[in-house]
């Protein structure tokens, strides 16, 4: 439900949280309980929204007119900047069997 402002004669101004079905009515004063009309300010502030929500729709309103180019990088898996790729550890006997050192002595190798 969004938070409207409304502005009471008596008290001065105050915000209401309201269903959006009630957008145009008066809504009562919390103070004095008589019926203030609403403040045509702005759009409403929805508060059902959560803060990671927030996060993304404003980091995809930030880059949607300059999405990040992948042209100047390298491509996955390239190679170059990954360094040496080390070697498994996986031993082979004379009788052709796999074992894998220290990794899970109880799987049975194909």
């Amino acid at each position: 439900m969004p938070m409207y402002d409304y502005a009471c004669g008596d008290c001065g101004e105050f915000a209401a949280l309201r269903p959006l079905a009630q957008w145009r009515d008066p809504a009562p004063c919390p103070q004095c309980g008589a019926m203030a009309g609403r403040i045509v300010g702005g759009a409403p502030a929805i508060s059902a929204l959560s803060s990671a929500v927030n996060r993304a729709r404003a980091a995809n309103e930030r880059n949607a007119n300059e999405p990040r180019s992948t042209r100047g990088g390298h491509g996955m898996n390239c190679g170059c900047c990954a360094g040496p790729r080390s070697r498994g550890k996986t031993r082979t006997s004379a009788d052709g069997a796999k074992s894998f050192a220290g990794a899970r002595p109880w799987m049975i190798s194909h």
